[in-house]
């Protein structure tokens, strides 16, 4: 009787599976206005799992950078919402949006933009710093040692490789644990072999630590340390490849390049 009872409690009341970490609905970015606006995103409809590694590519002008900063809280859609956690961040005030960037969101820069006279250390603190809590120096410890760079916490930027510094801003942007980390070609100043140790730390940031990583490439390599491959073309969806290789995202590529302006729908 009692485990009827609890079988009948479980049914009327299921568990809730968690709220993507980042969903965009219909999202729709114009510049300007009239005969010069620019669309440059044209209802972009997008779920992003907890604990996954998106890429986004596309030509050049795609919407590929406006589709970043609506979904990181960066700018505001012309129309359409964006939620982060099952939130609706679209209509936050720009102290709400400051304060959830800091704290919810972490993001990594193809420059670095870790500021050259604070340490290491200190780098990776200044989110805390920011958001206005207690620096803990445990957890800045612990991601660096994630980045394998704990001997280098009181070096200054400036004393590291390209690497090196892109490595301390992949652990600026997990120190907070944020809900999601948003990079930004963060391979394009790095030489091959530097790029695919830097890709595999944000591999393992998601499969072993639970981020969620979405990144804006170029690169058919990089994006093939993704989860999935998201694409752009004219300012909306044009496909998507998941367990990506490179050859088959060139390949994809290819075809948008070659696509005529204006052309909607994806890319066989």
């Amino acid at each position: 009787m009692e485990k009827t009872t609890k079988a009948k409690t479980a049914a009327a009341n299921p568990v809730e599976s968690p709220a993507p970490a980042v969903e965009l609905r219909d999202v729709r970015r114009r510049y300007g206005r009239g005969d010069a606006a620019v669309h440059a995103l044209r209802g972009i409809d997008l779920t992003l799992p907890r604990g996954s590694f998106t890429a986004v590519m596309g030509p050049s002008g795609s919407g590929k950078s406006t589709f970043l900063q609506c979904a990181a809280g960066l700018d505001r859609p012309t129309a359409g919402s964006v939620l982060l956690a099952g939130e609706d961040i679209t209509g936050l005030s720009e102290n709400k949006l400051t304060k959830l960037r800091r704290t919810r969101i972490g993001f990594v820069f193809q420059s670095f933009n870790l500021l050259p006279s604070l340490t290491v250390q200190q780098n990776v603190l200044l989110p805390q710093r920011l958001a206005g809590h207690r620096p803990d120096r445990r957890r800045a410890a612990a991601v660096l040692a994630q980045v394998g760079l704990e001997r280098h916490a009181r070096r200054r930027p400036g004393e590291l490789s390209g690497g090196q510094q892109q490595r301390v801003a992949i652990a600026r942007a997990l120190v907070t644990e944020p809900e999601v980390v948003f990079a930004d070609e963060p391979t394009g100043a790095l030489d091959t072999g530097t790029a695919r140790e830097v890709l595999a730390l944000l591999r393992r940031a998601v499969d072993g630590a639970g981020a969620t990583v979405v990144m804006v490439t170029h690169d058919p390599v990089a994006a093939s340390y993704a989860h999935r491959v998201v694409f752009l073309a004219d300012g909306a969806l044009a496909g998507e490849l998941s367990a990506p290789d490179p050859a088959a995202v060139a390949e994809r590529m290819v075809a948008l390049a070659g696509r005529p302006a204006g052309t909607t729908g994806a890319v066989a």
